[in-house]
């Protein structure tokens, strides 16, 4: 990025509406606007969310914030939501049912519509890697691929637009992926693919905002790109062994059989998270070009990423 930021050219705020705002991608891409002072004096901010008489909504509106309630199942509400609205940012949220696929795909492609119908000049994604595509057919991950879908939807749109992927949050090391206490007192990350794989990371609370803000400060430059939005690469391996030395326990990565790994997954989901793990393990997270897409896109950001070490400072075992 450019040094000696100036915002002399700024004369009005543009109005940036916050799909998902009290989700953890948007609270990102909201906090970093806030506190970043060019960006906050070129945007103002309307989060939407689906009950803003939430406590985290309310959290929002202390902070001068124009909060609105909308339904991404509800087209009519969205319309209204991105009425006035420059730049949106936007995403969907999976929830493992028969419908995941096609509900995000009629969302994704309703959000998309409402921001051309009412005028905005600018659309950023959160997207993710066709799966499917890219494994040849090998595996089917609906959570990716609808994302990559909805992102050609986009490009065929009369609007810029911008992209970002975000990487394995790190969060999950707090649920899903969090270190289970073993008989032996270690503790043990378990998972089905090889000890080899490795995934990006991202501290999505802290770091996914970074990312969108360099779209945010360079729209044209950004036109039509996608950013990987991740800080670092390590391995379930590697990321035992920080665990292991930041809280003085011995974390292990444990490779778990397939048919004990799928009982632990939403009954629904099952299909898609393992085959979203192979298909990491066989074609990596970006596809082959893994580690060059993390490269560019963490020159994009200013400022310093949350490390897995740092992040492994937060976390309290059971």
């Amino acid at each position: 990025m450019p040094s000696g930021r100036s915002n002399s050219n700024i004369t009005m705020a543009q109005l940036l509406v916050v799909l998902g705002a009290t989700g953890q991608q948007g609270i990102s891409v909201i906090n970093h606007v806030l506190s970043d002072p060019i960006l906050s004096s070129k945007y103002s901010i309307r989060g939407v969310t689906r009950d803003a008489s939430k406590p985290a909504a309310q959290d929002l509106m202390m902070k001068s914030l124009d909060i609105v309630s909308a339904d991404f199942d509800d087209p009519a509400s969205i319309y209204a939501a991105l009425r006035g609205a420059h730049t949106v940012f936007a995403m969907t949220c999976t929830i493992y049912d028969e419908h995941a696929k096609t509900r995000e795909e009629d969302q994704g492609k309703t959000i998309a519509d409402a921001a051309v119908a009412v005028g905005a000049r600018y659309l950023i994604w959160s997207t993710a890697t066709h799966a499917g595509n890219t494994s040849g057919g090998k595996y089917s991950v609906p959570a990716f691929d609808v994302r990559w879908d909805v992102e050609q939807y986009i490009r065929g749109l009369p609007i810029q637009s911008a992209f970002v992927a975000p990487a394995t949050f790190m969060q999950n090391l707090r649920d899903m992926m969090a270190p289970q206490p073993c008989e032996d007192g270690t503790y043990a990350i378990a998972n089905i693919h090889s000890p080899q794989t490795r995934f990006p990371w991202l501290d999505v609370v802290a770091d996914l905002g970074k990312f969108v803000g360099a779209i945010l400060e360079q729209p044209e430059k950004y036109d039509g790109k996608v950013l990987g939005a991740s800080s670092c690469i390590h391995s379930l391996v590697e990321v035992a062994q920080i665990l292991s030395k930041v809280s003085g326990r011995t974390v292990k990565y444990v490779v778990m059989p397939e048919s004990k790994f799928r009982s632990f997954c939403p009954p629904d989901g099952a299909d898609s998270i393992v085959n979203m793990f192979l298909f990491i393990q066989d074609y990596g997270y970006y596809g082959v070009e893994t580690e060059k897409v993390v490269e560019w896109s963490i020159q994009q950001v200013t400022g310093r990423l949350i490390t897995i070490e740092e992040f492994a400072k937060t976390l309290h075992f059971a």
